[in-house]
């Protein structure tokens, strides 16, 4: 089977404006949680989340930016990162083969903000006030249309929509394009978006946000018994993918395998978990089978773990039930304790964050975990990070959506150089 490795990151988060920034912070263990000072926030129940506090200007001239959602800057900002981080050049300086390149790009809610604003404008306003990009702004595909234009793509354009599993989806389907011979090299990962009144006040009328307002750092606490729902956060994570023979004939530097993935449906709900972890339990061990990998082999599972109450612990007994005895040392954590919940970019930051564990052989903290719950069944990186031993390393990354879509990453640092 083709193999395919991971040759650039590129990150926009609530951490940091770069990958290495991003990566920096989740081994120092800081949150990106902070409270909402606009305006539209005071009168909501939950008045915090995990913005991207940088300034897209730099990078996403004003009258481009006014023809895009934030879902998309974000989009573009991560992929021009990770393309220079691989060492290809855009324009003239581009020199892959079009036909040879692809790109998958997931979302979970796309253009909702833009959505939101353009019916603002028309009830205010009147019809002929309302922008027509908005169609291109709102739509789910568009950072991946957006990233495909970017880099010249022409093997093929995709933008997975699975909810808070879209970004996964997106690596899962871009690693296969690669396998099946379709592509050489992609642009993969995953944009969003939406830290707005309307989402936040609908997630918060679902009983599903923290309401911890008055210490938004400590407000995502996976697995602890006094978590009470997860924090909203935005950004976007790109990498570029190829297969080893085209990243190996021109030396590139290669951060680590993409191994495999697993996909799974629950069939049972739409918004609620199946409670055994059934459908969590097929995407791991697919993802295993997938890469040719026993539980054994896997030393760190970077798990969805959103900080909802039912949801946690359904994750943690699927965990157990993937690996069996090898849960003992697999150590576990979720970034998302700093960095909130990305949604449909967080597969992306995740996976992120696994790969650049096993190639650093070290596993960033769960903070905010002071009071875990009992019996959970696996080994959690508890307020404080963890070494990774030497050798052979795989690692799984989980990220479970609405719908009922699972899936599951599963990586190595075979290949990997420094």
């Amino acid at each position: 089977m083709t193999e395919v490795v991971i040759t650039g990151f590129g990150a926009i988060t609530p951490l940091g404006d770069d990958a290495a920034t991003t990566w920096q912070a989740l081994l120092d263990g800081r949150s990106g949680i902070r409270r909402i000072e606009t305006e539209w926030a005071k009168d909501l129940p939950v008045q915090i989340a995990g913005p991207v506090k940088t300034d897209l200007t730099p990078w996403i001239p004003r009258v481009e930016a006014r023809r895009m959602d934030r879902v998309s800057q974000l989009a573009l900002v991560a992929a021009r990162e990770a393309w220079s981080d691989a060492g290809f050049g855009l324009g003239e300086q581009n020199q892959t083969d079009p036909e040879r390149l692809g790109v998958s790009v997931g979302t979970g809610i796309g253009g909702l903000v833009s959505t939101l604003e353009a019916w603002d404008v028309q009830q205010a306003k009147g019809i002929r006030r309302v922008s027509p990009f908005t169609v291109p702004m709102l739509m789910a595909n568009a950072p991946a249309a957006h990233v495909g234009l970017l880099v010249k793509a022409k093997a093929g354009v995709h933008a997975p929509v699975s909810a808070c599993a879209s970004s996964n989806e997106a690596i899962a389907l871009g690693a296969n394009m690669l396998r099946l011979g379709e592509a050489d090299v992609a642009v993969v990962g995953g944009s969003e978006a939406v830290i707005h009144a309307m989402p936040i006040a609908a997630f918060a009328q679902m009983q599903a946000l923290s309401r911890r307002n008055d210490e938004p750092e400590r407000a995502s606490r996976p697995w602890d018994v006094d978590r009470d729902g997860f924090v909203i956060g935005e950004g976007a994570v790109m990498m570029v993918i190829e297969t080893l023979e085209s990243a190996q004939a021109r030396g590139a530097k290669i951060y680590g395998t993409l191994a495999g993935s697993g996909i799974s449906a629950d069939s049972h709900d739409l918004v609620q978990p199946e409670p055994s972890g059934s459908g969590q339990l097929s995407a791991m061990v697919k993802a295993m089978r997938h890469s040719g990998l026993q539980p054994s082999d896997i030393k760190h599972v970077n798990a969805h773990g959103t900080s909802t109450p039912q949801g946690d612990i359904t994750e943690a007994k699927s965990i157990r039930a993937a690996l069996g005895d090898a849960a003992d040392e697999a150590i576990v954590t979720s970034t998302k304790s700093m960095t909130g919940h990305l949604l449909g970019g967080a597969g992306a930051l995740e996976t992120f964050a696994t790969v650049m564990a096993l190639r650093e052989r070290v596993v960033p903290p769960t903070i905010n975990l002071d009071n875990p719950e009992p019996d959970l069944g696996i080994n959690i990186a508890a307020n404080t990070k963890r070494e990774l031993p030497d050798g052979p390393l795989a690692a799984l990354n989980n990220s479970f959506g609405f719908g009922g879509h699972n899936v599951a990453i599963a990586v190595t640092n075979q290949h990997t150089t420094h």
